[in-house]
């Protein structure tokens, strides 16, 4: 959906905006003693192994507010590889992530304000060490600062003490302000601190500034708070040559400026405890690992999903939406979901359908055909509820006290329907109402997922608003996002105006603006204030519980808001884009770094949201996001129509792309899998796959699809070739195997890429599990299987490794033991003049009767082959002979004319089952 920004009237306004913004670096303010920190008058050990400290205020000033006088401390070594330090009032409790929305372990209750803090004996307050499995806590009492470091290497990746020289200062903590900061070592790699479009690249850029604070604000926006807050890092460094990671979580929700300069890092939060997570890694991967182990794993993806969709504002009607499908079925090019935007809503409200443009039996129709061919239908799902008598869902929800409230009424606001309340979804009556809704609506209208958008949450109103008297509003005429309700501005209140005021749509506008009051109330007496970042989040649990509820099947959900866990419910895509050369790039640092905060199943508007792509861009767009994880087209209603079959250069570009992402089905689902139990990011930079290489800590124009598929798209205007890093090792082109590029260090190669082609390769030792591919991810599912095996080339003792994950994509749950699912381990050895492939099952039974079959292994990197093959299965021992196989030897060529002798060997004409073990052998040696 649009962002109220991106009106065509005001455009070129906006740009110049953008243009005037954008460029200015916002740089930390000079050191002013906004506290004088604390120091530490008591530690003892707590209850359950951690330890309990309490810090008292040094000396109290009132910049930003009075300081808190006493400060409960806890530290706790939650497993070998995870550390967790918070601080918050010793004495009154204070807003934190609701424990039941993100679950974790509560850390010790604060003591009753009468309870004096009182000295203890049992530990000396002096310079000390609280030791775990690889990170150690150690503290300075007074200022009161602390540092971590790792066990194994005594490298320090957290420091908070300051001193006179410091940019910064000692811990503050306010009521409405918290400060904190560490020292970095200038070569350190940060990532994170999203959401924002980055301008320059994957890596955080010293005095950009970082603020986190969810915002509708589109992402043509460069260096601004957008959609989603994640106040996570990861920090890479590399020391003696050898990879070091770690990764860095405040969990809060507040708003927040978060100031890098490069040596230095600094948090300003509005609000809130400092519950900070430190994670060891020592690997990015590990470092993943443990973070989404602490917020909830990414969420299971049907098989579905991963197919190509197809989405635009303005199919103003279900013939419109017909066509679509069948025009992509004439250009035979992939297509699995069709999406609506608000255009078959009833006037904009949620849950409706529009009885003129998508009569009801009409769509049940197009539905019932698209299904049977195994297509599926999405709609978008706003969280504003339009507030008007004769709607039903607006009755049961008032009926039901579900909206955020008011001084005891709910809360007004503007979005497309008009008038609006926003459902409070901390409130358990509202999470049952929705789900209700959601199920009400699913029985009108058999959607196969839900978008839910506008969740920061938007207003296109700020402040105050009431129903104006003897107007329409809105009035039916002109755009729907001019705020036409009466409105004044709040600012009577410590929430609507805090003393320090955030870096907010990077011009520190009030943080009510354009959103619900920050002084509006939620469940339970808890301030907007506080749960702003969280709605979007809170948005997505409530509407996995219902889909989940409706037919017990896995759920697909895509948000534009999210927050820290967002990941183990929803996909995300990045928000308004603009179809420019620039914004093409965005879209690989975007899409890497939510990766990395645990939301793998990502991608970006194709050709862009907004405005008119050229025709040569939308090549190279549906080139590149057929590698995305998540893969959408979606326009603007004002942009001219983009569909891939409007320009037939596309449409070659879209076949050939897309093509290969269906022969690839297999393997992005198997990384789903991965993803879903170890949150390793489907998409990832190539320093995942070499974390010892610094040249590859800020490439961001290339990427990997899991450890080493590597995408190297065109992304530069009337450009037909590529300069790409290539990794030491041997890779193979996927498009033309027997093209492969061998480099003994890292090198950049220069690659033709007419306008047709993106060049994508796969890395050695390495087993790729390949299908025939299809129109549709129903019937490609079901072709048979190719193995691609890669050796460094001309190898004559190697190894290779792959999976495959299969299972019955509509169970909730994606793991093996349900009967539904099969796992295959494949391997592959090349040494003493043999070359062994093989496979290990585990839990047989669900490949074994779905019929999937192997019918080629093709081997690349060999000196040749010679001898007998024989093929054994399960036990059966088959030598088979020429009348059975087809056997292709291929001599590879290398673009770098080195004189390796290396051949390609197809073997074809197989019908294993991939449900049975195998073990296929032959000799190396040219015959």
């Amino acid at each position: 959906m649009v962002s109220p920004l991106l009106t065509p009237i005001f455009h070129l306004t906006i740009l110049l905006l953008i243009s005037s913004c954008t460029h200015s670096k916002s740089t930390p303010p000079p050191p002013t003693k906004i506290g004088n920190g604390y120091r530490l008058v008591s530690l003892q050990e707590s209850p359950d192994g951690g330890l309990l400290g309490h810090l008292q205020v040094n000396r109290k000033n009132n910049i930003y507010g009075p300081d808190i006088p006493h400060l409960q401390l806890y530290i706790k070594h939650e497993n070998d590889d995870r550390l967790r330090v918070h601080i918050s009032d010793a004495h009154n409790q204070r807003w934190e992530v609701p424990y039941n929305l993100l679950p974790r372990d509560h850390p010790p209750a604060p003591s009753p304000a009468q309870q004096p803090v009182r000295r203890t004996t049992k530990t000396p307050i002096t310079v000390s060490e609280f030791s775990g499995g690889e990170l150690i806590f150690s503290y300075i009492s007074k200022p009161f600062s602390f540092a971590v470091r790792r066990k194994s290497n005594g490298q320090t990746i957290f420091n908070s003490s300051a001193d006179e020289s410091s940019p910064y200062n000692s811990l503050v903590f306010k009521d409405q302000y918290l400060e904190i900061s560490t020292s970095l070592p200038k070569d350190a790699s940060l990532y994170g601190l999203g959401e924002n479009s980055q301008p320059h690249g994957i890596k955080l850029y010293p005095n950009d500034p970082y603020t986190l604070w969810t915002t509708d604000q589109s992402a043509i926006n460069l260096n601004m708070d957008l959609y989603g807050s994640h106040p996570v890092y990861m920090d890479l460094r590399n020391v003696g040559g050898k990879a070091y990671a770690h990764g860095v979580l405040l969990l809060n929700s507040n708003g927040m400026d978060v100031f890098y300069t490069g040596s230095s890092l600094t948090y300003k939060v509005i609000g809130g405890v400092l519950d900070f997570y430190f994670f060891s890694g020592p690997s990015p991967l590990a470092v993943v690992d443990q973070y989404t182990q602490l917020i909830g794993r990414p969420a299971p993806m049907p098989y579905w999903s991963l197919g190509f969709h197809q989405c635009r504002w303005g199919y103003h009607n279900l013939s419109v939406v017909e066509d679509v499908v069948e025009n992509y079925q004439k250009a035979n090019i992939p297509l699995d979901v069709i999406w609506n935007d608000d255009d078959h809503m009833d006037g904009h409200k949620d849950f409706t359908l529009n009885p003129n443009a998508y009569p009801r039996p009409k769509l049940l129709d197009f539905l019932q055909r698209i299904h049977a061919r195994g297509m599926k239908y999405i709609v978008i799902i706003d969280p504003g509820i339009g507030v008007n008598s004769s709607y039903g869902t607006y009755q049961r929800g008032i009926a039901k006290d579900v909206f955020i409230k008011y001084e005891g009424k709910p809360y007004l606001a503007q979005v497309w329907p008009g008038a609006v309340n926003f459902p409070d979804f901390l409130n358990p009556a509202t999470v049952a109402w929705w789900g209700d809704e959601v199920r009400r609506f699913h029985e009108l209208v058999p959607v196969d997922g839900l978008w839910i958008d506008m969740n920061e949450a938007s207003n296109f109103c700020s402040g105050l608003c009431t129903l104006p008297e003897g107007k329409q509003c809105p009035t039916g005429t002109g755009p729907g996002w001019i705020c036409c309700l009466d409105c004044k501005n709040l600012t009577n209140t410590k929430w609507d105006d805090p003393p320090y005021k955030i870096n907010a749509s990077g011009t520190h506008v009030p943080i009510g603006y354009k959103t619900i009051a920050t002084s509006a109330v939620h469940y339970n007496g808890v301030r907007e204030y506080d749960a702003h970042s969280i709605y979007g989040f809170s948005h997505a649990v409530a509407t996995h519980k219902a889909l989940q509820a409706l037919e017990g099947k896995r759920p697909f959900i895509l948000s534009r808001s999210t927050f820290v866990g967002s990941g183990h419910y929803t996909a995300h895509w990045t928000g308004d884009n603009q179809g420019t050369w620039n914004d093409i790039k965005y879209s690989i640092y975007t899409m890497l770094n939510f990766g990395l905060f645990g939301v793998p199943m990502v991608g970006s508007d194709i050709c862009g949201f907004y405005p008119q792509p050229t025709e040569e861009l939308c090549n190279r767009w549906i080139e590149l996001a057929a590698f995305y994880p998540f893969s959408r087209d979606h326009a603007n209603y004002y942009s001219p129509r983009q569909e891939l079959y409007q320009w037939e250069t596309v449409a070659i570009s879209a076949r050939n792309a897309l093509g290969m992402r269906y022969k690839l089905l297999p393997y992005l689902y198997t990384l789903t899998y991965e993803a879903h139990t170890t949150g390793a990011p489907i998409a990832r930079p190539l320093f995942f796959s070499f974390p010892e290489n610094p040249e590859l800590y800020g490439l961001s124009t290339q990427f990997l699809l899991g450890e080493s598929l590597m995408v190297s798209p065109v992304l530069d205007q009337g450009r037909t070739n590529v300069s790409a890093v290539f990794p030491p090792g041997t890779w193979y082109s996927l498009f033309d195997p027997s093209q492969a590029i061998i480099s003994k260090e890292t090198k950049t190669f220069t690659l033709d890429a007419p306008l047709h082609v993106i060049n994508v390769h796969l890395y050695q030792n390495t087993i790729l599990p390949m299908q025939r591919g299809g129109m549709i991810s129903k019937e490609a599912r079901m072709t048979p299987f190719t193995l691609l095996v890669t050796f460094p080339a001309g190898a004559t003792d190697a190894k290779a490794k792959g999976k495959l994950f299969l299972d019955d994509d509509e169970l909730p749950e994606m793991q093996l033991g349900n009967g539904q699912s099969t796992y295959v381990e494949f391997s592959a050895t090349a040494s003493k003049e043999m070359v062994k492939v093989w496979s290990d099952v585990e839990e047989s039974k669900f490949a074994l009767e779905k019929g999937w079959v192997i019918e080629k292994i093709t081997v690349l990197g060999l000196s040749g082959v010679g001898g007998a093959l024989a093929v054994e299965v399960e036990g059966n021992l088959d030598i088979l002979d020429a009348s059975k196989l087809e056997l292709v030897q291929t001599e590879h060529k290398f673009i770098d004319g080195m004189e390796t002798k290396s051949v390609m060997v197809e073997v074809g004409g197989l019908n294993i089952p991939v449900g049975k073990k195998f073990t296929m052998s032959w000799k190396m040696g040219i015959s």
